[in-house]
């Protein structure tokens, strides 16, 4: 338990400095002791405010009674409340020298909140007793850039819920066990959860944060949300968290116009407001802010265990122009549209999360061409670790959406990818965007009758996980959900019990276990030595061939794709050696729910020369289908 007052005079230089990133441990409410008195520390940044008040369950709410006092000139409010402690409720009433503008305020620094639509912070501690030590010592290597990543999307609140309870979420401790479980079972990796923070409106699906410093209370507690990332760790699954740095809402309670003045946000009005969101746009030139957010990031690092970090609506911060106008923006001094604030901000989050959590991962979502995001910042990239694939996401799934009489049309949708998949180290997303708002779910949106649907998505999978790039699945995909993601409902889990679902979940479960046991598929995802074209030019007949390369000259793997509903018979495709070529996959099996055309489990490569290599396989390639060979 605190002892003293908490910020000492290098802990305010650093945070007006704008290089404080550890505030968690030092703005916010903190049970204490001052001398032999219990009671909570309390401080908050309000700049302009004239008065700050404490108000609570502890005082009536009497929002004059629990006066703090400003420390210095660092804008900081701070004081020592006796008597109050964990569980009650806070907020922060501020008076503006301006204008006369009084508000209540929750707690920037809050560690837990009531739970929405009330907005009140409640006083709390991060006590837990952790036990994933085995995983943490030994995650540089599930974190590598050379490690197979197959990454689980899901969004908390409707994965899975309880049908004999009305239908109600599960807490964090409920999901623990049964997320752990699936989520081994299926092979994956890691998961990503979508926005955890606190956030008052449900169906921002957590992307509209308040509570920056507070898992959502939805769902239980905050040592319940760490008994879930625990459980996790304990069953070898990692775990990155969604993080919105890029905006924030403007419900009042939360950090907008919070002493009277645009304190987080621009005061420039065309820097202030997203025009798509109408949310805040974070100052990134205001040196608390960037101890602000730099603190947040590694406080889910440090107090949570999080193993990545996943940012959100990157380009929206990248640039000054995104989604406005001519005439809607300011340019920068140099006259250009790139944010420097941000882009300077961005450089040094990623530095400071990997100098102090190297074992960790940054993931940008940056939907732009944007140079070098996940390169260095000593080499002028943004320094993130991997950078979200959004042009072979959209590029992909316009492609297999069409029906196959016309995709050889359109075969250089899919190559094109191969001119640019080094540049960055890429994730491959099939993420919650593209299955909402009238995209139709992943099954949905693939042609043909039944049967062909499950063989296109089954294909399209495939081919994810075959192409060089870490790979993510959005909950329901796994499995062939059909109805759109809908937040306030759980999957259709029952889907499963069904023979062409079962097939497909199966597939999926495959398909991760043979990207973990083959370095060929893994190791080398992020350089053009582990890809090599057989065949790329073959839309008349909807054939791609590939092979997959790991350090060593034995792991190669060739992928053989037809992405006709006709299957080719004496499919000549050349390959590196002889010998017989082992059919590890094939998505076509009667197991998956296909048809159970293929090759016998095996092929023996002929002496005859093809695609510029000394062997050749005549193949059996099944309709719509996608095998996996090893020679």
């Amino acid at each position: 338990m605190l002892e003293r007052t908490i910020l000492t005079p290098e802990d305010l230089y650093l945070f007006n400095e704008g290089s404080h990133v550890r505030l968690y441990d030092k703005l916010g409410a903190h049970p204490g002791r001052e001398g032999s008195v219990e009671g909570t520390f309390f401080s908050v940044w309000a700049p302009d405010a004239e008065a700050v008040y404490v108000i609570g369950d502890f005082n009536g709410w009497n929002r004059q009674g629990t006066p703090l006092r400003p420390r210095e000139r660092s804008g900081i409010w701070e004081g020592f409340v006796p008597g109050v402690g964990k569980g009650q409720l806070y907020k922060y009433h501020i008076v503006s020298r301006y204008n006369g503008y009084r508000v209540d305020k929750a707690d920037p620094f809050g560690f837990y909140h009531e739970i929405p639509p009330k907005t009140g912070s409640v006083i709390w501690d991060l006590d837990y007793a952790w036990a994933d030590e085995e995983w943490l010592a030994g995650r540089r290597h599930r974190n590598s850039l050379q490690a197979p990543m197959s990454i689980y999307e899901l969004h908390l609140g409707s994965w899975m819920r309880a049908p004999d309870q009305g239908g109600r979420p599960l807490s964090y401790r409920e999901i623990a066990p049964r997320l752990a479980d699936y989520v081994k079972r299926m092979g994956f990796t890691h998961v990503e959860l979508l926005p955890v923070m606190e956030h008052p409106f449900y169906g921002s699906w957590g992307y509209q944060v308040t509570g920056y410093f507070a898992p959502t209370s939805r769902f239980g507690t905050p040592q319940d949300f760490m008994f879930l990332v625990d459980h996790l760790h304990q069953n070898g699954i990692g775990v990155i968290l969604d993080w919105v740095p890029s905006h924030f809402p403007s419900d009042q309670h939360g950090l907008a116009f919070f002493d009277g003045t645009h304190l987080y946000e621009h005061a420039e009005s065309q820097k202030r407001l997203h025009p798509e969101w109408n949310s805040y746009l974070f100052n990134y030139g205001r040196d608390e802010v960037r101890s602000f957010l730099i603190s947040n990031a590694l406080f889910w690092l440090d107090k949570y265990h999080a193993d990545g970090l996943r940012l959100d609506a990157v380009a929206s911060m990248l640039y000054l122009d995104y989604s406005r106008k001519p005439g809607e923006w300011t340019p920068n001094p140099t006259g250009g549209r790139e944010n420097l604030d941000a882009v300077a901000f961005l450089r040094r989050l990623n530095e400071e999360i990997y100098r102090n959590y190297p074992d960790v991962q940054t993931i940008a979502e940056e939907s732009t061409a944007w140079g070098a995001v996940s390169r260095p910042t000593t080499m002028g990239g943004l320094g993130f670790g991997m950078k979200w694939d959004m042009g072979w996401m959209h590029d992909t799934l316009e492609f297999i959406s069409r029906d196959p009489a016309h995709r050889k049309f359109h075969h250089n949708t899919l190559t094109f990818r191969m001119l640019y998949a080094f540049t960055e180290n890429f994730v491959l997303p099939l993420s919650h965007d593209e299955v909402v708002h009238g995209k139709a779910s992943l099954l949905a949106k693939m042609p043909g009758d039944d049967w062909q649907k499950f063989a296109n998505l089954r294909l399209l999978l495939g081919y994810m996980f075959g192409q060089p790039g870490k790979k993510l699945l959005f909950m329901g995909g796994e499995f062939g959900q059909w109805r759109e993601w809908q937040h306030d409902e759980s999957l259709d889990w029952h889907l499963t019990q069904y023979a062409p679902h079962a097939g497909l979940q199966r597939w999926v479960q495959d398909l991760n276990r043979l990207y973990q046991e083959q370095p060929a598929l893994n190791a080398l995802d992020f350089d053009s030595a582990g890809f090599e074209w057989v065949v790329c030019d073959d839309a008349d007949q909807g054939v791609l061939g590939f092979l997959r390369k790991g350090r060593e000259e034995r792991e190669q793997i060739l992928i053989a794709c037809n992405f006709t509903p006709v299957p080719r018979v004496d499919y000549r495709m050349g390959v590196p050696r002889g010998g017989t070529w082992r059919e590890l996959l094939n998505s076509d099996a009667k197991e998956y729910g296909g048809s159970g055309w293929g090759n016998l489990g095996r092929v023996e490569s002929l002496p005859e020369g093809s695609h510029g290599r000394p062997n050749s396989l005549r193949l059996s390639l099944p309709p719509l289908g996608v095998l996996f060979l090893k020679g």
